[in-house]
């Protein structure tokens, strides 16, 4: 049994010690904030209740594993089904054409941007075809079996070779439609998350191939329910939770980490899994020197009342800025809650910009909550985004799942393989398989 200290309780860290503990370890997970949950807390106000970040998820199996792994199935504790969504999101564009893409269909996939132009579904399907080979090749050597890039020769040459591409998703893109719609529509999720599509490698559009061939899928009554779940967990595995914790850095003796220091002391430790951004710990500091982290967008949580526009589980608007409505929060009778992001060139109000795209809540809203980038990253130790593309030395310029320091691992958005649910998820899954069991 080794001693192992988690420091983060967003949706890394309490999955790192959910398994962990599974495996027979004891755990003590170190928490700065007043509350577990990281991007997966919810935000409450008036009655009201957001999805902090993602209100969606894609490859529920990373989910399901992590808690079948760690105690009880998902859907056990959930006491219902993941819910497929029908339709990923709404895109609509400056020519006020739109799409409503579905997911976890080619067919339908298809059949919707041929409705958006003859010809455009042959295009739109060509283009994620040939994401089928790079998504089984990360899968194999990236997402789901540790890599390591500080070992000479330890990187499959396959995936080595792939990560060596210079093309960009930018010009892919541009490659690959004639049609700006669609290069929109293949672009976003990247755009959502705040890189730049001219420093982001070709292969991450894998995101469209994954979209596609999985779909997308919610959790009955928010994605707040995973991390109260994954709280209760934690408990049932017998984790010492600490709540509140400032971690000061990260203790080294004789070459290995010793012990996590905090301003009560020293914890320590035979590992540590850091679940935060790394870049806050001088140990770690110097390794991800040439990391950025990406910038959230900014948010306004809405609480509003009355009769508003009735818009699927995600309206993208690219125009500029870009804004993202996401309704679907709890709400009082009567009253629905939205959440809105927007990115670019923010010159107005959120609801001034939504306005103009005759989407105009702003007299039903009873309660706002807004939150600015700084906000975000403050809030949840980091970009809940990960680390920003700088051009693919990105990818070996992150830490995750092991580190350069012996008994140190890395977890969460900003570890390999990178932001969002499931990978965040299968990052805890690789630190757990480089550990091993008690």
């Amino acid at each position: 049994m080794a001693r192992i200290v988690v420091i983060g309780g967003g949706l890394g860290g309490m999955a790192a010690g959910a398994r962990l503990a599974k495996l027979g370890h004891e755990v003590a997970l170190l928490e700065a904030s007043g509350q577990l949950g990281g991007a997966l807390a919810p935000v409450e106000r008036d009655g009201f209740v957001w999805d902090a970040g993602p209100g969606s998820t894609l490859l529920p199996a990373a989910l399901r594993d992590l808690f079948r792994k760690s105690g009880r199935p998902l859907e056990k504790e959930l006491g219902a089904d993941l819910e497929p969504l029908p339709i990923v999101r709404e895109h609509r564009f400056a020519d006020r054409t739109s799409i409503r893409l579905p997911g976890g269909s080619r067919a339908d996939q298809h059949a919707a941007f041929e409705e958006l132009g003859t010809g455009l579904g042959d295009k739109w399907v060509r283009h994620v075809d040939i994401y089928a080979d790079v998504w089984t090749l990360l899968r194999q050597h990236y997402v789901e079996a540790p890599w390591d890039p500080y070992t000479k020769g330890a990187v499959p040459k396959e995936l080595a070779a792939l990560f060596a591409i210079r093309e960009t998703l930018y010009k892919r893109l541009r490659h690959d439609f004639r049609d700006e719609r669609l290069a929109l529509v293949a672009g976003y999720p990247a755009v959502a998350e705040g890189h730049d599509l001219r420093n982001v490698p070709s292969w991450v559009g894998v995101h469209s191939y994954v979209e596609q061939i999985f779909g997308g899928w919610r959790v009955p009554g928010g994605m707040g329910r995973i991390a109260y779940l994954l709280g209760a967990r934690l408990q049932t595995r017998g984790v010492t939770v600490r709540t509140g914790v400032e971690v000061l850095d990260l203790v080294v003796r004789e070459g290995r980490v010793a012990a996590v220091r905090t301003a009560e002391g020293d914890a320590e430790a035979d590992a540590v899994v850091v679940a935060v951004d790394p870049r806050r710990l001088p140990a770690l500091a110097p390794y991800v020197e040439r990391t950025m982290p990406a910038i959230p967008p900014v948010v306004a949580h809405l609480g509003l009342r009355g009769d508003v526009p009735e818009l699927e589980h995600e309206l993208v608007i690219h125009e500029e800025p870009m804004l993202t409505v996401r309704p679907g929060g709890i709400a009082p009778d009567g009253c629905t809650a939205w959440t809105v992001h927007g990115r670019g060139k923010i010159a107005e109000d959120l609801l001034d910009a939504l306005a103009r795209h005759k989407i105009d809540v702003r007299e039903h809203v009873v309660t706002r909550v807004d939150l600015s980038p700084r906000d975000l990253v403050e809030q949840w130790r980091g970009s809940p985004m990960g680390v920003l593309w700088q051009g693919r030395g990105t990818v070996r310029n992150r830490l995750g799942p092991s580190t350069p320091i012996p008994g140190v691992y890395a977890a969460g958005a900003h570890a390999a393989p990178g932001a969002g649910v499931p990978f965040v998820t299968q990052s805890a899954a690789l630190v757990a398989q480089l550990i091993g069991p008690a």
